[in-house]
């Protein structure tokens, strides 16, 4: 097994279920005290990142429940804990559910739930940081006809929480221009330019990537995700106010036109900020708009200006994480070949696996960090579609199973997130015709040429088709966002029912359509792909087209696949891709990996 000295994953258990109805009896004695009927708790810090710094942790602290999105709702008698399709396994193993209630969201909506639940003039508390403005505005017009209200004020979770951490303090560092593609001087100039022809005074920046974007730095405020806290106000000028810590600056120069100054000069500064000041309704908390209006301020809904730049890969961007997938891609093929040699001897559990992993990639000599932390789930385990293994729950993986690996990392160059699907020995037949309408659908949305101007909503149906022939189906996205030494869920594209932003070349998307059997198994399969300009066709009509170009390179375990299910273009995608893991990953490897490689990439 390689070394793995360096542990970007901690399998220690963070939280019991039994935590949780002692710390809900002081919350409700709080929200007594503050004559409330409600109070909010979401998994969120005042940037709405996916990954919070443990001070943040609210959510689980109070409930048990460490997944990351969700969020609970408090009243007097019930206390609803909110989480979508990912999550509805792990948090009724995670909390206590004599006094906690799972409710499917966003099937259930928040306010539908509180209008069923509280009587009129219910009055319900929030930390207004912890919330957009957008979604305070939807729960406010849901409410408000039911004689419901919502409060801002101090977070009461905070008040009953002894020995809550202190806010992250990691210095700031610059990352090379030549990943980057542009100078951050450059990208303040370009996003400057969508403020002057909107006519905005200043655009309010409260999310850590896009600032970390845009100044081309980087830092360590949250595991996994190499961000910087801070807030930011962007000037037409291309200048810019930056709200920063000053410990996070001692290693960093701030590029020409930037100015930084303490955290808490932002609400003094919002208050004179030049109208109408831009903030982006989905992310901008609250209380930046509370600020405004108080100040008599004009505000403007609009998107975050960097949305966009940030999502549309420059070249220089692209070839960086090519190099990063490579890299990548090698450290995979190394741990499955060590994982043909050693899983089938039932000796090794999850936290093994995990471990192994962690271990080849960190051999590369240029892993920064893991992007999230490894799912690795034997049988059952599988089904927890985002399962983390902990001391607690680490099962041995048995000859039989099925196992799904889910994991990713950063590198300097890039950022990557593969899943795949592992037999450990002889599988069953049901499981090979899952894996198989599993690999369909993805090679669907591996294959598909589009039309400019569709979304990922158009094209989320390609890699469920297989499975609704069989009745099957998955509770969530078919990909997401990806950046580029940044967050592994990036924004706003996405392939999902959901994903209504229009796909433009350089954007990063995952591929990774699954099926999840309760109590058996779990299968996904998952690569990373980009979005191009598609070459035009013999025949064709000359319509712009879009199509997927890949970067991850990894095998497709072969020995799981039902041959008969695959059609000739399917199996032509799957021969060629392999192709292309023997050439670009093989010369990457020696002796028994090399041969292990080229076995597992022949044709089928």
């Amino acid at each position: 097994m390689p070394d793995t000295a360096q542990n970007f994953q901690s399998f220690t258990a963070t939280t019991r279920p039994d935590q949780g109805p002692p710390r809900l009896a002081e919350l409700r004695a709080e929200m007594g005290r503050a004559g409330l009927q409600g109070f909010l708790i979401p998994r969120a810090d005042a940037h709405q990142g996916e990954y919070v710094a443990p001070r943040d942790e609210r959510l689980s602290w109070l409930t048990g429940f460490t997944g990351s999105a969700g969020f609970c709702a408090v009243l007097p008698e019930r206390a609803g804990v909110f989480v979508d399709g990912r999550y509805r396994l792990q948090v009724k193993a995670q909390t206590d559910t004599a006094h906690f209630t799972p409710v499917n969201w966003p099937e259930t909506k928040l306010e539908d739930w509180l209008i069923a639940e509280l009587p009129k003039g219910g009055v319900v508390g929030f930390d207004p940081w912890l919330h957009t403005v957008a979604e305070i505005e939807r729960m406010e017009g849901a409410l408000s006809p039911h004689q419901i209200s919502l409060r801002p004020g101090d977070n009461l979770v905070d008040a009953i929480w002894p020995d809550q951490p202190g806010p992250p303090l990691a210095p700031a560092r610059a990352w090379p221009d030549r990943f980057a593609g542009k100078t951050a001087v450059q990208k303040l100039a370009e996003c400057a330019e969508t403020l002057n022809d909107a006519g905005h005074g200043c655009a309010l920046l409260t999310q850590p990537d896009s600032i970390c974007w845009l100044l081309n730095i980087r830092g360590a405020d949250v595991a996994h995700t190499p961000l910087v806290h801070a807030f930011a106000l962007l000037h037409p000028n291309g200048t810019l106010d930056l709200f920063i810590a000053a410990e996070k600056l001692v290693d960093l120069d701030l590029p020409k036109g930037v100015t930084a100054h303490p955290p808490d000069a932002l609400s003094d500064a919002l208050a004179q900020a030049p109208q109408p000041v831009r903030l982006d309704p989905a992310s901008a908390p609250f209380a930046a708009k509370q600020t405004l209006d108080a100040a008599g301020r004009e505000s403007a809904q609009d998107s975050d200006p960097c949305l966009l730049p940030k999502a549309r890969k420059n070249p220089a961007e692209i070839a960086a994480t090519t190099q990063a997938h490579l890299r990548d891609g090698a450290a995979m093929a190394r741990f499955l070949h060590w994982f043909d040699e050693n899983a089938p001897t039932g000796t090794l559990s999850e936290i093994d696996i995990a471990r192994a992993l962690e271990g080849f990639r960190a051999e590369t000599g240029a892993l920064k960090e893991i992007s999230f932390d490894t799912i690795a789930g034997a049988g059952p385990n599988g089904a927890i579609v985002h399962y983390r293994v902990t001391e607690e729950t680490n099962a041995p993986v048995l000859p039989g199973q099925l196992f799904l690996i889910d994991s990713g990392a950063q590198y300097e160059d890039g950022t990557t997130d593969v899943t795949r699907t592992l037999p450990v020995g002889k599988v069953g037949a049901e499981e090979c015709e899952a894996f198989t309408q599993v690999l369909r659908g993805m090679i669907a949305i591996h294959l598909a040429r589009f039309p400019k101007g569709l979304t990922g909503r158009d094209l989320d149906a390609l890699a469920r088709a297989p499975l609704w022939a069989a009745g099957r189906d998955f509770d969530h996205g078919t990909g997401h966002g990806v950046g580029v030494y940044l967050g592994v869920h990036e924004g706003p594209q996405r392939l999902s029912r959901n994903g209504t932003v229009t796909l433009e070349p350089g954007m990063i998307l995952s591929n990774e359509p699954g099926y999840y059997r309760d109590g058996a198994f779990g299968i996904r399969l998952e690569n990373l792909v980009v979005v191009a300009e598609a070459p035009p066709l013999p025949g064709g009509d000359d319509r712009p087209m879009l199509h997927f170009e890949t970067l991850s390179y990894v095998p497709i375990d072969r020995r799981l696949i039902d041959r008969g299910q695959l059609g000739a273009l399917e199996l032509d995608w799957l021969n060629a891709y392999h192709g292309e893991v023997a050439a670009r990953i093989g010369p990457l490897l020696e002796g028994e990996a090399a041969a292990w490689l080229a076995k597992a990439t022949a044709p089928l």
